[in-house]
């Protein structure tokens, strides 16, 4: 049994620490990790690839000015977070991941700066880097790990879909999880509808939820097995496949009155709250970074609904910006 979730972090830690995929970023490699993160945050918001280890001074302030806000330096923000390098078959650096040192959500581990060079990209190495976490969270007793992702950030986004990740909100940003309570999902497109399925040991790949079209609007449709499934799959299903449904440009929206009810799932749940956050997440990232955000959903031409207002994000290092 768990007696000290602090306890069980650093232990879990100190596994990835061990392992073979990571190497702890030691003392006075600060500024190079630095470098790697900023080149994640010109790439995921600017859409620009940057070879980090070639940024100059001068280049380097450049890109912090056109970042704004998210491509602050923040001193001393290292201590709530150890940093790795994610190391190739012949043992260099091709990419980034930290762990937070306090847990997130149901005691998760929380993860960060995940993030490959390009050239390392389709060798699987994120994918590694992910399994390496999960597996030290859950040796350790900790139920999996928990990690955000920016709506404009695409390809990352994607990314943690195929890599089986639930989506578990959206109040600052995507928030994706891995746990053990959570079977493996898949959605698959059948008669114009997309199913969201679940795997069970004995019965293979179970439909849980059906999502089709009626003109303009959502048609969500719930299985029996969904309704008699885990508590954990029934809060995040509706969440994931909105997900899907929105990255697949189809309709999130199941009619005027369930679109002024909005803002009752402004930080998870039924899909129109996604919907309302896409929009404000779309305008924010124009504001910020001056760029349009080419997503393929398309919003619904109704006045918007009032949603609470989010957080701003506690850290500026979300997620990795391309494929592993």
């Amino acid at each position: 049994m768990v007696r000290s979730w602090d306890a069980a972090v650093g232990r879990a830690q100190d596994r990835l620490a061990a392992g073979v995929r990571l190497r702890a970023a030691a003392d006075g490699e600060e500024r190079r990790f630095a470098l790697w993160d900023l080149a994640s945050l010109a790439e995921g918001e600017l859409g620009e690839v940057v070879d980090p280890d070639a940024l100059a001074p001068r280049a380097e302030r450049a890109w912090r000015e056109r970042l704004g806000e998210s491509g602050r330096e923040w001193p001393g923000g290292e201590l709530y977070r150890r940093r790795y390098w994610i190391l190739d078959e012949r043992g260099a650096v091709a990419g980034t991941i930290a762990v937070d040192n306090w847990t997130r959500g149901p005691s998760q581990l929380a993860v960060s700066s995940l993030y490959l060079r390009p050239r390392s990209r389709g060798h699987g190495l994120a994918a590694a880097a992910l399994d390496e976490v999960y597996a030290a969270a859950t040796a350790e007793g900790l139920p999996g790990f928990r990690l955000e992702a920016h709506w404009s950030w695409q390809p990352a986004v994607r990314y943690y879909l195929r890599r089986g990740l639930w989506v578990v909100g959206w109040k600052r940003s995507l928030s994706f999880a891995r746990m053990p309570q959570l079977p493996l999902h898949r959605v698959r497109e059948e008669d114009g509808r997309l199913l969201l399925l679940v795997a069970d040991r004995q019965r293979g790949w179970v439909p849980i939820l059906a999502a089709g079209q009626e003109g303009r609007w959502l048609r969500l449709d719930e299985t029996a097995d969904y309704r008699g499934c885990d508590g954990w799959v029934h809060e995040y299903a509706r969440s994931t496949l909105a997900l899907y449904l929105a990255l697949a440009g189809r309709p999130l929206v199941r009619g005027p009155q369930w679109w002024a009810e909005a803002w009752r799932w402004a930080d998870a749940g039924e899909p129109e709250g996604l919907a309302a956050r896409i929009e404000e997440f779309e305008r924010a990232a124009r504001t910020r970074a001056s760029r349009t955000v080419v997503g393929p959903y398309r919003a619904v031409a109704l006045p918007e609904p009032a949603l609470p207002e989010p957080a701003p994000p506690a850290s500026p290092q979300l997620a990795d910006s391309g494929d592993g």
